[in-house]
């Protein structure tokens, strides 16, 4: 694979010093077999630019300093999003109590104090560190093709879809077997509500990356 991506470098180099077109080169690799996506990151490595040798663009260095703000943000990220899940089903369980529910481990209190504590310190932690690294994309646009931001925002977004399919098959299994009540219909809107949020951020999120890189 590696060594396929070099070759697939030094070909699009030769071809661009020669003067052959971006449109040019690139169709003649999609006939060659190339994939779509493996000639557009080849291509996105050199600059459209006139200039008498091809220009490369600026590659993004993982560094640790930046693996460690973003496991901070997507962990600040899932802490809100779970406590906040918990708490509103704290508050649906005691607006509409079911006594055919036995006693948690945790008393009703306990988890609703735990819920809101989680969220007044993750929630904050993740905007600061979401608006940081913001300015950083804005001041160096490369950096949105960094490989760790990548992985964990694809790996937020199989997250918050795996929430959003089991949401869906609970309410169709549920209302299948006539078990619906409002706590239940409730607790459906509260997880696909924050599931759906990530999801279509990320989402618009990713899609941004494709327009400005």
């Amino acid at each position: 694979m590696a060594s396929s991506s070099a070759e697939l470098e030094v070909f699009i180099r030769e071809a661009l010093l020669r003067g052959a077109s971006r449109s040019s080169v690139r169709q003649t690799l999609l006939d060659a077999g190339w994939a779509t996506e493996q000639i557009q990151n080849a291509l996105d490595a050199y600059a459209d630019l006139e200039f008498v040798v091809p220009v490369p663009r600026p590659r993004p260095q993982l560094s640790a300093r930046e693996a460690f703000l973003y496991l901070v943000l997507f962990t600040a990220l899932f802490l809100s999003a779970y406590h906040l899940g918990s708490l509103l089903f704290d508050l649906i369980n005691r607006a509409w109590p079911d006594p055919a529910m036995n006693r948690s481990w945790r008393s009703p209190d306990e988890s609703i104090r735990w819920s809101i504590a989680s969220i007044l310190i993750a929630f904050p932690v993740f905007l600061f560190v979401a608006r940081h690294l913001n300015r950083e994309l804005t001041r160096s646009p490369v950096k949105r093709l960094s490989a760790i931001r990548r992985w964990l925002t694809y790996l937020t977004l199989f997250v918050a879809a795996g929430f959003l399919i089991g949401d869906l098959i609970t309410l169709v299994f549920n209302t299948l077997g006539g078990e619906l009540t409002i706590r239940f219909i409730l607790k459906v809107i509260v997880a696909g509500l924050i599931s759906g949020a990530i999801f279509g951020y990320y989402l618009w999120d990713l899609r941004q990356d494709e327009r400005e890189t």
